[in-house]
């Protein structure tokens, strides 16, 4: 297992909020590049039904004083200076000790196990912050990446439903929240919100992560659906 740890001196200098189009005037040191991604990303957390982060940008505290949660990355389309990252999937542990917007996330990630390794290493440095663009604000949210590893990432896209599995590390399933219109699904629509500007409301079905000294459990807990359309920095 690869593992990257930062040192003190690496952690998280100032807080803000979580808006992706926020100036990050003492983001640490990134090696800008050219990327894209397009797809899906979904989480579970630890907040009860709705997530107060998206709608506050991160600047609420989360419902139970920290934030707990999984994500999963479903990449449909993307690059990463050249190399093809269409059709890999990421998963990641993510621990949040207060409200979002201050930082100090710890953070564990598992990258598809079919990525090559200019993929996998391409992905790192996307969901790092480092490659600058729509993540580049990781760079000061994250104070240490716990783990870094390839894995089987399974996920599931199947009409309301969701699903991720890691072996016996997540496995995780979240349905969208039924609306008034069974067509149109719950969502916050047109925010600043990182992930994107589209958010779909969901709960967890059954969702538990057991790994890196974690053993959480997410069933009837708030969770999210968005489609993503990232890029590196503008040139």
């Amino acid at each position: 297992m690869a593992k990257n740890r930062r040192s003190d001196a690496d952690r998280l200098p100032i807080s803000q909020r979580i808006d992706q189009r926020m100036p990050n005037p003492k983001r640490r040191e990134m090696s800008p590049t050219e990327w894209a991604i397009k797809g899906e990303l979904f989480l579970n957390c630890s907040c009860t039904v709705f997530c107060p982060c998206v709608v506050s940008l991160g600047a609420h505290p989360p419902t139970e004083g920290h934030c707990h949660a999984w994500m999963a990355i479903a990449i449909d389309e993307g690059h990463y200076e050249g190399e093809d990252l269409g059709g890999l999937n990421i998963g990641l542990l993510v621990d949040i000790p207060g409200r979002m917007g201050e930082g100090n996330w710890k953070v564990a990630a598992y990258v598809d196990e079919r990525a090559t390794g200019k993929a996998y290493n391409g992905i790192l440095q996307i969901f790092s912050g480092a490659a600058g663009g729509t993540t580049g604000l990781f760079t000061m949210l994250v104070s240490e990446i716990i783990g870094a590893e390839r894995a089987p990432v399974e996920i599931v896209r199947e009409g309301k439903r969701r699903s991720i599995m890691i072996g016996r590390k997540i496995q995780g399933e979240i349905e969208m929240l039924a609306g008034n219109d069974p067509e149109h699904p719950v969502m916050v629509s047109n925010s600043k919100y990182w992930m994107g500007p589209d958010i779909i409301a969901a709960t967890g079905l059954k969702s538990r992560v057991r790994d890196y000294g974690r053993v959480w459990d997410f069933g009837g807990k708030s969770a999210e659906i968005c489609p993503i359309d990232w890029k590196g920095p503008k040139p």
